[in-house]
């Protein structure tokens, strides 16, 4: 054999080569937002609804559970004082797996921190994060968050529609396998959020709109919101689902919380999400005049619109694509409750004038016809009885699914 051979250096200069091929690092990851819920001030007592909470909270425990979307290994909560004129002691704060009610599995609880420290004060105004802690939460899972305020303080800063039961208990507990004897409050006190890191590519829908999004006549603590059952779907293919319902909620003025235009940045835009539903304008309608706004000038369908085309415009800035959605049938609607004249014709005229704009105009980048998909085939002002909750407003759980089944990959993200 010659003394030199082709393949030595062919073989060393592969060598050479793969030595200067790069090194794939790991992925990084972020953290997603896998639930939230938008905060909002209470009210008075002289407003037509309670708030369905205490006024003050000090030397208590408030455990809340939250259904999560996306799922992971490490969590971090948001607390949020938005609305409040002074700042709020958070004495302890914890996170653990929930077992229904007031129970948590005692195995996954962990202490929750704040800059390493263990207690955090909420200034007037301000959001806060926690640390992450190591806590494994798979899809869907439902979280219980037990914060314990050791000082007296108003609470000024809440999410009024839980659909969704949470416990105050005195002292100190939150490190307490279940509350008993706790009282029941329907509204969420402070917390704002849950994050999960991801090293996966994620996508994610942010539902923002009123109480139709926000869960009202759904069944409680059964997580049945439209928004659950777009999660349920969607949550396998790493798709979270936010939900930025707020009842009473409007697209130009405050109401039960401020409008849709004040905190689009905050409860949508700084979620980086992919897509956002709008559905929200039915309060701006049908508010005026009732015993809501008895005074307030009634809606004109040109206003809403102005409306809608600033969220759309700030929405392709940041470049999230926007479904609108068509507002549903409320003839009749709340007959039973304190709420007095919210539908007239002339309310349902505008509506109908929104409907056909939302529809044509192609300013929104997809439609979901939500109208079209409840109403009644033979008294189209009206919702259908097989998805009406009772109420003549609010969907119930049957009618909920139908709005998420109806939301398809191509409606949300466009054509791939």
């Amino acid at each position: 054999m010659n003394a030199f051979s082709p393949r030595k250096p062919l073989a060393a200069l592969a060598v050479a080569l793969s030595l200067l091929a790069p090194v794939h690092a790991a992925e990084p990851t972020r953290w997603v937002g896998t639930w939230a819920a938008s905060p909002q001030p209470t009210w008075d007592a002289g407003f037509v609804l309670p708030n369905n909470a205490p006024d003050r909270l000090g030397d208590q425990t408030v455990r809340q559970v939250a259904r999560i979307s996306l799922g992971g290994e490490r969590v971090r909560i948001a607390l949020s004082n938005a609305y409040g004129r002074a700042p709020v002691t958070i004495g302890a704060a914890r996170i653990a797996r929930s077992l229904g009610g007031d129970r948590i599995d005692a195995a996954s609880d962990r202490a929750l921190t704040f800059g390493g420290k263990p207690s955090v004060t909420l200034l007037p105004g301000a959001p806060m994060l926690s640390d992450p802690v190591e806590l494994s939460a798979p899809a869907l899972a439902e979280l219980a968050v037990s914060l314990y305020l050791p000082d007296d303080a108003a609470l000024r800063s809440f999410h009024w529609e839980g659909a969704q039961d949470a416990y105050l208990a005195r002292g100190d507990r939150s490190a307490q396998p279940a509350l008993d004897g706790a009282e029941k409050i329907s509204s969420r006190p402070y917390l704002s959020g849950v994050y999960v890191e991801s090293a996966r590519p994620v996508r994610s829908v942010i539902a923002f709109g009123d109480s139709i999004t926000d869960g009202a006549a759904s069944t409680p603590n059964r997580n049945r919101r439209w928004p659950d059952f777009l999660a349920q779907r969607l949550a396998a293919r790493d798709i979270a689902v936010l939900n930025a319902g707020i009842s009473g909620a409007q697209v130009l003025n405050d109401g039960m919380g401020v409008s849709a235009l004040a905190r689009f940045e905050r409860d949508v835009l700084a979620q980086r999400p992919d897509t956002v539903v709008l559905l929200m304008g039915i309060n701006d309608i049908g508010w005026p005049g009732s015993s809501f706004e008895p005074t307030r000038e009634a809606m004109s369908a040109p206003r809403l619109i102005d409306g809608y085309r600033q969220l759309i415009a700030r929405a392709r800035q940041s470049g999230v694509r926007i479904v609108g959605a068509t507002l549903t049938p409320f003839e009749g609607a709340l007959p039973d409750a304190p709420v007095k004249r919210y539908f007239d014709p002339q309310k349902e005229n505008v509506r109908q004038q929104v409907n056909a704009w939302i529809r044509s105009s192609g300013e929104f980048d997809a439609v979901a016809d939500f109208d079209a998909l409840l109403r009644d085939p033979a008294h189209p002002a009206r919702m259908q009885a097989v998805f009406d909750s009772g109420d003549r407003l609010h969907p119930g759980d049957a009618g909920y699914r139908a709005m998420a089944d109806s939301l398809d990959d191509t409606l949300l993200f466009g054509a791939r």
